[in-house]
């Protein structure tokens, strides 16, 4: 047996030796970083690496995302020439038929997003899909698009060319060393302690693929990652194989094939998939495969034959079943672990040898620049929480994403598993009452009420969702008469103490030197000015402050708090979420319907817009804030759990003379729409600032030191580069955000953060960045589904621009 020696101390360690680990160790040599020491409990590529297909495809639903993979495309072009390690890179491009007319307007939607920042992607025809692919046949095909960019890789060589680049970049990798715990002090990893002894480090990087959680475990940090088997066969050679084919994928017929030598390598994406290590994989684990499954792989085989018929002839070589990483929503996990700052975490990758590349660049950015150098949200690790931590959730939503893989993934939906574990108190009286619910963060929320008392959710690509006319009366509701949302599923917190006025006065961009009383609208902002939260933190004390956030955004932005608090022990942070029921009374009846049931005055004099005061509604004891997310005059009521269903029901019965409706979420979105509101991690990210946002009025530039206000002092100054701004369609067409935004001389501007249909403007609305020198022209065009609309742009909100309604 070797004699493995390990140093005492490393400035960063990296767990995991398959392709992402060996990728961040690359990537930190490259950024500077010297001192790096990976540690692979087996050897490189063990796990899931080596037994990888090896497919390249860059296209992603959102822009940031295809970024990564194409910062990996980029990579795999002349890594091989700069390290001397092959690594048989092949660009032979990459087609994917569209088998169906749903497919083909999801096809054709990547498309528009993919023009919009100069994506090289082209759509070809059924007999051009042939000539390319000379093997298919063409039943049902509707249309295809080409990547000439994709490719394919050889898994083990592009590690070991990781490998070699980073131990010649001075890293350390050493294999055969088996992690036993990790020692921390406060919120730092400190000490990683192995099967060949202990070393101390100053930031740790957690790449242990399908062990990841149980080394995040080690740590205390919380990571939803576990592995599910998948498998793909290779067929016998045969000289009927042309040489020069692209990579292949059909996912109406839930395969890929991928191009070997005088073969072809199939694989897909079943419904039942089995996980693998149920309680933990066992890091005896290693260079192995489990046992295939025929029975299993005959619901990817019979459909691929469907489309290859050369298949029927062709034997089958091998048939490989391997586990693989996944998430509960099938997309990677990357970032800074919520418990911990300097524990960085990149696993989950089901896609790991396509994105390992720019996923490597991106944690090595993270760890030596602070952060990466564009917003990576729906890879963002702070995405989970409590919730996604059960084995009974990650599981199930780990199989059905897994199957969803090739699934037709449509602008709104739902998934079907990890369903009713988080129930507002008012769950049973809306679901009575025919509320459609959909899931967020764990929480079932009231998306939209049937009006027979029984719905279904049929989405559409470019026609009308089955739940249209519903939304549509619900937003009529809400403009002309009075509505109750359930929002509930809100993150809350409180903080308190002496020093937290002065605190959150450094974290917050806008001025919390209000009167006790007051709802304050702000965005925290990073040091860049890129906007990392966008909430509202009511002042209930002197020093006393309840904050609230969006569902999903609680561990993000609670996190991004607590970090920039003092540990003096002068501030208390703490998450209520779970104690207050919130619902949202709007519309211009509304405050005759609280009038009626609230001790206290609510007239305009009374109970000002931005006010927030304790009053009574019937038994309850209720925070309310006036504040709407909808542009209607309206209150957001805070109310204990135990009170909510009493609430609701005397709201229900006060409003019965003005014609009180239920409403939901995709009434919310149509109207916020309309009103300009915007929406964290599509309209404003950390790549915008305010002003670029146009929300430079929650910027108190005067009120002294806060984080981000040197740069924003620059931009304000300097002015903005681009600007966020509103758009009306001449024609009625879906939109949902991710189309392109033209010049009228045709010149592509860039891309739409959010879209949809505003009901009481009667026209499509989209949102979108353009230049500065681009944003005061009046007349664009829109492209959606590769058809170009003609727009006008608006400087203000289509609805109520001068918000008479919302100050009534």
């Amino acid at each position: 047996m070797i004699d493995v020696k390990i140093p005492s101390r490393a400035r960063v360690i990296v767990i995991g030796g398959g392709a992402v680990g060996c990728s961040i160790a690359y990537h930190l040599t490259k950024e500077g970083e010297r001192d790096v020491l990976l540690l692979e409990k087996s050897g490189l590529t063990h796990g899931a690496t080596w037994h990888a297909a090896g497919l390249v495809g860059q296209l992603r639903s959102k822009r940031n995302l295809t970024r990564l993979m194409q910062d990996s495309v980029a990579l795999y072009g002349k890594i091989a020439a700069e390290t001397g390690q092959e690594t048989e890179w092949k660009p032979a491009g990459s087609l994917r038929l569209a088998s169906s007319e749903a497919r083909w307007s999801e096809l054709k939607r990547s498309v528009s997003t993919a023009r919009s920042f100069g994506f090289d992607i082209h759509t070809v025809s059924p007999a051009e899909a042939k000539k390319m692919f000379p093997l298919i046949t063409l039943d049902g095909v509707v249309g295809a698009v080409f990547v000439p960019t994709d490719g394919y890789v050889d898994p083990t060589g592009l590690t070991m060319a990781y490998a070699k680049g980073a131990r010649t970049g001075g890293a350390k990798l050493i294999e055969g060393v088996l992690v036993t715990g990790i020692e921390t002090k406060g919120r730092r990893a400190t000490r990683v302690i192995t099967d060949k002894g202990t070393v101390e480090c100053e930031i740790l990087v957690n790449a242990a693929g399908m062990w990841a959680d149980r080394i995040g475990a080690m740590a205390g940090a919380k990571i939803p990652a576990v592995a599910v088997e998948h498998q793909y066969m290779v067929t016998e050679k045969s000289d009927e194989i042309p040489k020069g084919l692209p990579t292949l994928r059909d996912p109406d017929k839930a395969f890929y094939l991928k191009p070997d030598v005088s073969a072809l390598a199939i694989g897909g994406w079943e419904p039942n998939t089995v996980p693998f290590g149920r309680g933990g994989a066992p890091f005896e684990f290693g260079r192995e495969l489990l046992p295939s499954n025929f029975d299993r792989f005959e619901q990817i085989a019979t459909p691929a034959t469907e489309r290859l018929p050369i298949l029927e002839k062709l034997g089958v070589r091998t048939l490989i079943n391997g586990p693989i990483p996944i998430s509960p929503d099938g997309e990677p996990i990357l970032g800074k672990a919520p418990e911990l700052d300097n524990v960085f975490v990149a696993c989950g990758f089901t896609s790991g040898i396509a994105a390992s590349g720019g996923a490597g660049r991106a944690i090595a950015q993270w760890i030596v620049h602070g952060e990466p150098e564009r917003d990576l949200w729906a890879f963002d690790v702070r995405r989970f929480g409590l919730h996604h931590m059960s084995g009974q959730y990650r599981y199930e939503r780990a199989v059905e994403s897994y199957h969803r893989y090739y699934l037709i993934h449509w602008p709104v939906e739902e998934l079907s598993t990890g369903r009713g574990g988080r129930r507002s108190p008012l769950y049973p009286l809306l679901k009575a009452k025919g509320a459609v619910f959909g899931s967020r963060f764990g929480w079932e929320r009231p998306n939209w009420f049937a009006a027979n008392g029984i719905g279904k959710d049929e989405p559409s690509f470019e026609g009308r969702h089955s739940w249209f006319e519903a939304v549509a009366s619900e937003h009529k509701a809400t403009r002309e008469r009075v509505t109750l949302f359930d929002q509930s599923s809100f993150s809350k917190f409180e903080i308190d103490g002496p020093g937290a006025f002065k605190a959150l006065q450094r974290i917050a961009a806008n001025d919390l030197d209000k009167p006790v009383g007051t709802a304050i609208y702000t965005q925290l902002c990073n040091e860049r000015g890129g906007i990392e939260a966008d909430l509202t933190i009511m002042r209930t004390g002197e020093n006393r402050f309840y904050v609230v956030t969006g569902s999903a955004f609680g561990v993000r932005d609670g996190g991004w708090i607590q970090c920039h608090l003092p540990t003096d022990g002068s501030v208390i942070f703490r998450d209520v979420t779970s104690a207050k029921a919130v619902i949202n009374i709007c519309g211009p009846r509304s405050r005759e319907v609280l009038a009626k049931v609230a001790e206290g005055d609510v007239s305009n004099a009374a109970f000002p817009y931005l006010g927030a005061r304790e009053i009574r509604i019937g038994y309850a004891p209720v925070l309310a804030v006036r504040i709407t997310y909808v542009g209607e005059l309206g209150w957001e009521l805070h109310i204990p759990v135990e009170y909510a269903a009493h609430a609701y029901e005397a709201l229900v019965a006060a409003g019965a003379e003005f014609g009180i409706a239920d409403a939901g979420y995709r009434a919310i979105e149509t109207l916020r729409l309309e009103k300009r509101y915007l929406y964290w991690g599509a309209d404003i990210t950390p790549d915008y600032t305010p002003f670029e946002a146009g929300l430079g009025f929650a910027v108190a530039l005067g009120k002294g030191d806060f984080i981000g206000r040197d740069a924003l002092a620059r931009a304000k100054a300097e002015g903005v580069k681009r600007k966020l701004c509103v758009f009306l369609l001449d024609e009625t067409v879906s939109v949902y955000g991710g189309e392109a935004i033209y010049a009228a001389d045709g010149r592509v501007l860039g891309v739409t953060s959010s879209g949809g249909f505003g009901h009481t403007i009667g026209k499509s609305i989209v949102y979108g960045y353009v230049p500065s020198e681009d944003a005061k022209a009046e007349r664009y065009e829109i492209e959606a589904f590769m058809k170009r609309i003609p727009a006008t742009r608006i400087d203000k909100a289509p609805y109520d621009p001068e918000r008479k309604k919302l100050m009534a």
